[in-house]
């Protein structure tokens, strides 16, 4: 269930209390109409991420523009549905849960946990490479993303994302697992 705070003009939404408003009117008395759009393109993201979710690619790459800059490089929308399908068929079970979405003007971000259970072979060297060709482990992940977007007449017009690619293959069994984190000295220090 989604919250949706607004503050200052910004449109905060978290994912644990109720269906997020799409309308200026349906956010309640004291929201403006200026927080409409904010809602409107939050709501898109939210509908992307459900269409990977369910395992509908084609439907969550038609929430791109055909044109787009994805991670500073301009691609097509179809370049962005090869890369939903490697990652879906490198990890059939691949779920993005919305942690935090905050949109302001055209422009939305995502706090996001990954998860998936390596089952198949990516051919794309995406999130970072570390699984090309790489035979199905067999084991679950569970990562954060950070996904940066700004739409334009409620399509995506610019995708930037940061993951942790190293947590990741760490996971998997494709590195070695973090070191121990050693203790903060104000906690080893007592009697």
């Amino acid at each position: 269930m989604h919250k949706l705070v607004l503050i200052g003009g910004l449109c905060l939404a978290s994912a644990e209390t109720g269906a997020l408003p799409v309308s200026a009117a349906a956010a309640g008395p004291g929201a403006d109409a200026s927080t409409a759009p904010e809602r409107r393109n939050a709501e898109r993201i939210r509908q992307h991420h459900e269409a990977i979710n369910r395992g509908d690619l084609a439907g969550a790459a038609g929430f791109y523009a055909e044109q787009l800059t994805n991670n500073g490089n301009p691609v097509k929308r179809s370049r962005l549905l090869a890369i939903l399908a490697d990652n879906r068929a490198a990890f059939p079970d691949w779920h993005m849960r919305i942690d935090r979405l905050v949109a302001r003007g055209d422009e939305v971000v995502a706090l996001i946990t990954v998860t998936g259970t390596h089952r198949g072979v990516s051919r794309r060297p995406v999130n970072g490479g570390t699984y090309l060709n790489v035979a199905p482990t067999g084991r679950r992940f569970s990562v954060l993303h950070t996904h940066w977007f700004t739409l334009k007449d409620g399509l995506i017009t610019e995708h930037r994302a940061t993951r942790d690619d190293l947590g990741l293959a760490r996971q998997l069994g494709l590195l070695p697992p973090a070191p121990a984190r050693i203790p903060d000295e104000e906690t080893s220090a007592r009697p």
